[in-house]
This record gives C-alpha cells, sequence and structure tokens, in this order.
C-alpha cells in the first residue's frame, strides 16, 4: 500500500528529526530555555511595578554597584560577597567610561559605559587602532548597546581582552570581555553579573506591557548570540538572570574557566 501525502510528510519530518546531532537539540533547547526565562522574567517585572514606566534594559546610564543587604540571598555565599580584591575606587567606576592607551598596547577603560562610550570607542580606534594590542577592563557595566557595540568592535579588530589586579568587570562588561581574541583575568580581579536594568529615571521609556515582553525576549537573545559567536558559553548569563540588580554574582576562576571568559589563571 502507497503512503498518503500526510504519511509521507510525516516520515520526513521524522527523519529529518533523526538527522539532528544530540547536541544541536540541546542547544536548542538551552537557547529556548533563556528566551523564555526572558519572557517570565518581564512579567515578574511588570506585576511588580504595574503603576511605574518600563525601564529600558539596554541604555543604562548610572549602574549603581551592588548593596549588601539583600535578606533572600545568603551573604554567607562567597558568590554573591563583595570580593576584597576589588582595589578601584567607587568614584572612578561611576565615572564616565575613560580611555587611555598604556605600554605594550594596552588600551585601558576605566568607568561606566554610559550611551555614546561605544562611538567614542569607535573614534579612539580611528585615531590609535594600530598601536591597541589588548582591551583592559575595569568597569562596572552599563549601556547594554553601548557595551555590545564596543565588543563588536574588538572582535572585528582581534584585540585580546583582560581584567587587571584591582579590577571590577560586571553586568554588560563581562560581554565586552567575551570578545576578546585571547581573555584573561588576573588572579586578583573580579567579575559578575546582575540583571540587566535601568537607574535612572531619564533612561525610562512608557511602553506596554506586549513590547516589554518582545523587548525582554529579544535582548536575551542579542546577548546569547554575542556570547556563542565569541566562543564563550552562552549558560553564564543565566546567573544574570537569576540575581537582583543590586548584587552581583562573582565568577569563580573555575567557572571563569568553564564558560570560556579566561583561559588560565594570570597573576602579575
Amino acid at each position: 500500500m502507497s503512503a498518503t501525502g500526510p504519511q509521507r510528510a510525516a516520515k520526513g519530518l521524522l527523519a529529518r528529526l533523526a538527522a539532528i546531532e544530540d547536541g544541536d537539540i540541546l542547544r536548542f533547547a538551552f537557547f529556548a530555555m533563556l528566551l523564555g526565562t526572558g519572557s517570565v522574567l518581564a512579567i515578574d517585572y511588570m506585576a511588580l511595578n504595574a503603576d511605574a514606566p518600563v525601564p529600558d534594559p539596554a541604555n543604562i546610564a548610572n549602574p549603581v554597584l551592588p548593596a549588601v543587604d539583600r535578606p533572600e540571598i545568603d551573604p554567607s555565599d562567597p558568590a554573591f560577597r563583595p570580593h576584597e580584591t576589588i582595589t578601584t575606587p567607587e568614584a572612578m567606576l561611576k565615572a564616565p567610561l575613560e580611555m587611555e592607551l598604556g605600554p605594550d598596547g594596552v588600551l585601558a577603560l576605566t568607568g561606566t559605559i554610559a550611551p555614546g562610550a561605544a562611538e567614542r570607542f569607535a573614534a579612539e580606534i580611528e585615531r590609535r587602532g594600530g598601536y591597541i594590542e589588548t582591551v583592559a577592563l575595569n568597569s562596572p557595566g552599563g549601556s547594554l548597546d553601548d557595551a555590545l557595540a564596543i565588543a563588536e568592535a574588538i572582535r572585528a579588530e582581534g584585540y585580546g581582552t583582560s581584567v587587571p589586579a584591582g579590577a571590577l568587570c560586571a553586568s554588560s562588561c563581562p560581554l565586552i570581555l567575551a570578545a576578546g581574541g585571547t581573555r584573561s583575568v588576573d588572579i586578583g580581579a573580579s567579575v559578575g553579573v546582575h540583571q540587566i536594568y535601568a537607574a535612572s529615571a531619564t533612561e525610562v521609556a512608557e511602553i506596554g506591557p506586549a513590547q516589554a515582553m518582545s523587548d525582554a525576549q529579544t535582548l536575551t537573545a542579542r546577548i546569547t548570540r554575542h556570547l556563542a559567536a565569541t566562543g564563550a558559553d552562552p549558560a553564564l548569563w543565566v546567573h544574570a538572570m537569576e540575581t537582583p540588580p543590586d548584587r552581583l554574582y562573582y565568577f569563580t576562576r573555575e567557572e571563569l574557566e568553564r564558560y570560556r571568559l579566561t583561559e588560565a589563571a594570570v597573576v602579575n
């Protein structure tokens, strides 16, 4: 008996599914989980802030350094405890991003990634890009759009990235770290993530619930796609999505290597 059209279609679908590698299925499932989590975060945020405008998480102008008094997080857990290794003054971290080219082609980026930082970084490359070998990061994060644009420029130029001793690379900053052709994190540096959010009223945009959910999923997809393109493990961003915005999840040395944010321990 010959197969009907629907039967042939079903057999063809089963054959295609069988040809998919297990790793591809797992990756697809993981990305789907990330997008779903982004939607849930958007719904939870809107439920808690029904009468407040929805922040635009892609343009943070003044990120707040993590507090230490969240009762729902165990302060004894080293993943959330502020690291004593951070020696950069808080005022320097909160100031707009400074760029300084030092010896051995190291371009130091210090401070908050405010909107417009990517344009300034592009201008710096235009002026002195031939001398740059490595971009050293010391930032609490900031505008996601600008961080991703800086990361793309670093990838295009083939620069390395590093986080030196005493420095902090947090929030959107690790997305830049991941863009380096070579990546190193000093044993005395701190790298952390938390939920992306807008802390300044000037960045808050009033949008509807449907658009907020769409934006949350798009944002998660952008971050996932970026991390996958750099060779870093997108699973690292799960820690960001589950950590409140006034805390930081600090990666251990083992996690930095497992998520491919660094290649090996570096000691100055």
